[in-house]
C-alpha cells in the first residue's frame, strides 16, 4: 500500500498519479484540494468502496502535479489518461463513431459531406445522427427538395455532360453552369434552415416565390416550387419534433447496479431526438466522480458539442468543465442539473433508457456466455475462449503478401484489436511460411506484453493447423492456447450429377484425425464463421489497397517531380490509375498544383508521343 507524508501534499488544485512498484501508472485523478482527496485514500480501510482498497493495495507511490485552475487540471487529467491508459480509469469502448453533416460556406458552390470527425475548420456541422444509413436516407429527401451538388466541382467538370443526379433532379449542375451562384446559395440557405429546424421559414419563402412565378406566368418554375413545399411538409410530418426547443442538448442518464454503471447520452438537435449512445462502465467510482471523468473523456474526442449538457446530478468541477467545453466549441456551453420541469423529464427519460440498456446487456451477456460454453465443450477447449483470434493470408501470384488478424472479445467482434501484417521474410508464394512468420511475431509479442489469446482459429485445414501447432510447440504455448482450423465447405454434385450440394463447415483439431462438424444454424458455428469471414475481409481489403498503391507507384516511377504526395494527389483527382491513364493532356494540365511540365510527363508515360503532342 502506498505510503506518503500527507503533510507534504499541496492543498491546491491539481492532478495525482498512482503508480505500482514498477512505475506503471494505475490511476489518474484530479482534485480541487489534493491533500483532502489523498486523505480519503489513506483511510481506505474505513472506505466502503471496495475499489479503493483494491487500488491502494497495488499502489506503491503517488505523484502530484499542481495546476493553477480546475480547468487546467481537467485538461491535464484527460491528457494523462490518453497517454498512459491507466488500468483503473474508465475507458470508453465505443466502436461506432459519430456521423455528422459538414457544409463549408466559403466554397463557391457549398456541398453537404457526411463526416465522422468534427473539426474547428470554419465549416458548419450538423449532428450527430443515429447512423450513416439513416442520414443518407434523409439526404435523399434533402436533395429532392434542394438539389445541391454531390461531387467535387473539378471532377464533375471533366465530364462532357452533367451527372446522373442532375438527370433525376437531385443536382442543379453548378459544374456545368446550369445555375447561377446566387440561385445556388438560395438552395444552400434552404438546406441550412431545414437542418436547423426552421422549416416554417423555408415553406413561407418558397410559397412567396411560387406566387410570384405564377403571377409572371412561369408555370413550370411555380410547379417545381409547389413540389418542394409538399416535399418539406411531408418530411416534417414524418419527423415530428418530440419536444419544444430550438437549442442543441445532450442529456446524460445513469443507472447503477452493483459494480456496473450504464451511462446513456441522448442527443437532441433543434427539438428532435436524433441519436442515442450507451456506455457500460465497470469501475466503481463515486457517481459524481465517475460522470465527471466520463464527460471529460467523451467530449475530449472529435464529437459535436451542444448548447447545453443536461446532467442527472451535479459533478465535481462543473464550472471548469463548462469553461473547457465553451473553449472547445467556440461558443457558450451550459451544464445544468434540473430538479423540475421539461429538462428534468428529459433526464428521467435518459435514466430509464440507461436502465433498459443495462437489462438488455445482461440478456445479451448471458446469451454470449452460453455460446462460449458451447464452443468450449464442442471443440474440447481448456477454458471458455474469452479472446479468440483468426488469421488469414492474402496474396496474388506472390506479390504484396499480407496477413490479417481478426479478434472476438467475450463473443463480440473487437475491430480496434484487428491487425495487418506485412510479410518480411518470405519471398514468392508460400502461404505456410507467411502464416508461420505472422503467428510467431504475434505470439512472441503477446507473451512479452501479457496479451495472449485463449483460442486461435486458422482459416484452412490440416496444413494450416499444423503450422499453428508447430509455432505453439516452439514457443511452449500449447498448454496455454487452444487451436483449431476451419475448412471451407465443399460444393459437390449429388449421385445424379444434377443438383449441387454444399457440405458443412469442417473444423480440424490438434491430435484428431477426422474433422468436427458443428450443428448447422447454431450460434457457435455462426460466431466462428463470422470470425473467419472478418479475417478474410480484413486481409483482402488491405491487400487491394497495397496493390493499388504499388501499381500507381510503379506506373509513375522515375518521373521527375512526381513523389508520393503528388501521386496521391493524382489519384484523388482522377479516382484511379485507369482514370489517370484515360485523362487527356488538357485535363492533366488543368489539375490544380500540377506543373505543366509534370503533366506532360505523366501523359506521355501512358501515351505515345504521336497521339497527342503538346502545342
Amino acid at each position: 500500500m502506498a505510503r506518503f507524508d500527507l503533510r507534504r501534499q499541496p492543498t491546491s488544485t491539481g492532478v495525482y498519479l498512482m503508480k505500482d512498484a514498477d512505475g506503471q501508472v494505475l490511476y489518474v485523478g484530479k482534485a480541487k484540494n489534493l491533500r483532502a482527496r489523498l486523505r480519503s485514500y489513506l483511510q481506505a480501510e474505513r472506505d466502503s468502496r471496495p475499489q479503493v482498497k483494491f487500488l491502494m493495495e497495488r499502489a506503491a507511490t503517488i505523484e502530484t502535479i499542481v495546476t493553477d485552475t480546475e480547468k487546467e487540471a481537467l485538461i491535464l487529467e484527460n491528457t494523462l489518461i490518453k497517454k498512459y491508459r491507466p488500468r483503473y480509469n474508465i475507458h470508453l469502448r465505443d466502436d461506432k463513431t459519430f456521423v455528422s453533416l459538414r457544409i463549408d460556406l466559403r466554397d463557391e458552390f457549398p456541398m453537404l459531406e457526411v463526416v465522422r470527425q468534427v473539426r474547428r475548420d470554419g465549416a458548419r456541422y450538423y449532428g450527430p445522427f443515429a447512423s450513416s444509413s439513416a442520414l443518407r436516407q434523409t439526404l435523399k429527401e434533402v436533395y429532392r427538395i434542394f438539389p445541391l451538388r454531390h461531387y467535387p466541382v473539378a471532377k464533375c467538370r471533366q465530364r462532357g455532360r452533367p451527372c446522373l443526379f442532375h438527370q433525376i433532379g437531385q443536382c442543379s449542375a453548378p459544374c456545368h453552369g446550369l445555375i447561377t451562384r446566387a440561385a445556388y446559395h438560395e438552395l444552400v440557405s434552404g438546406v441550412m434552415a431545414l437542418l436547423e429546424g426552421r422549416q416554417g421559414e423555408v415553406v413561407e419563402a418558397l410559397r412567396q416565390r411560387m406566387a410570384a412565378a405564377s403571377g409572371e406566368q412561369r408555370y413550370e418554375e411555380a410547379a417545381l416550387l409547389r413540389d418542394q413545399v409538399r416535399a418539406i411538409e411531408e418530411t416534417v410530418e414524418q419527423q415530428k419534433s418530440v419536444r419544444y426547443g430550438v437549442i442543441d442538448q445532450d442529456v446524460a442518464g445513469v443507472f447503477r447496479q452493483g459494480g456496473e454503471v450504464e451511462v446513456v447520452m441522448l442527443f437532441y438537435r433543434q427539438g428532435k431526438l436524433t441519436a442515442r449512445r450507451n456506455y457500460n462502465l465497470n469501475w466503481q467510482l463515486d457517481e459524481d466522480e465517475l460522470l465527471a471523468e466520463f464527460l471529460a473523456q467523451f467530449y475530449g474526442r472529435d464529437v459535436p458539442i451542444p448548447d447545453e449538457v443536461v446532467l442527472p446530478f451535479p459533478v465535481e468541477g462543473m464550472a471548469a468543465l463548462a469553461e473547457w467545453l465553451t473553449e472547445r466549441r467556440g461558443r457558450r456551453v451550459r451544464l445544468l442539473t434540473p430538479q423540475r420541469g421539461e429538462r428534468r423529464r428529459l433526464v428521467e427519460l435518459a435514466n430509464r433508457n440507461a436502465g433498459e440498456v443495462w437489462r438488455e446487456r445482461g440478456s445479451r451477456d448471458e446469451a454470449r456466455r452460453k455460446v462460449l460454453e458451447e464452443l468450449r465443450q464442442r471443440l474440447h477447449l481448456q477454458r471458455e475462449p474469452a479472446r479468440m483470434e483468426c488469421f488469414d493470408v492474402s496474396t496474388i501470384q506472390g506479390q504484396a503478401t499480407v496477413a490479417s488478424m481478426a479478434v472476438v472479445l467475450d463473443g463480440e467482434p473487437a475491430p480496434a484489436e484487428y491487425r495487418h501484417y506485412r510479410i518480411k521474410t518470405v519471398a514468392g508464394t508460400d502461404d505456410y511460411a507467411a502464416l508461420q512468420e505472422v503467428l510467431r511475431r504475434r505470439l512472441v509479442r503477446g507473451r512479452q506484453e501479457g496479451n495472449l489469446p485463449d483460442f486461435i482459429l486458422i482459416d484452412g485445414g490440416k496444413g494450416q493447423l499444423g503450422v499453428l501447432t508447430s509455432v505453439l510447440d516452439e514457443l511452449n504455448l500449447s498448454g496455454a492456447i487452444d487451436a483449431a482450423g476451419i475448412a471451407k465447405s465443399r460444393v459437390k454434385a449429388n449421385v445424379h450429377g444434377r443438383v449441387v450440394e454444399r457440405s458443412e463447415e469442417r473444423f480440424f483439431l490438434p491430435g484428431r484425425k477426422n474433422p468436427l462438424v458443428l450443428r448447422r444454424g447454431s450460434a457457435a458455428l455462426f460466431l466462428l464463421e463470422r470470425l473467419r469471414d472478418e479475417a478474410h475481409r480484413f486481409a483482402i481489403t488491405h491487400h487491394r489497397k497495397l496493390r493499388g498503391k504499388t501499381q500507381l507507384q510503379s506506373a509513375l516511377d522515375d518521373l521527375p517531380g512526381v513523389g508520393p504526395k503528388r501521386r496521391m494527389a493524382l489519384l484523388r483527382q482522377f479516382g484511379s490509375l485507369k482514370g489517370i491513364k484515360d485523362a487527356s493532356l488538357a485535363e492533366l494540365r488543368a489539375m490544380p498544383g500540377l506543373p505543366e511540365a509534370v503533366a506532360d510527363q505523366v501523359y506521355h508515360r501512358f501515351h505515345s508521343t504521336d497521339q497527342e503532342s503538346p502545342p
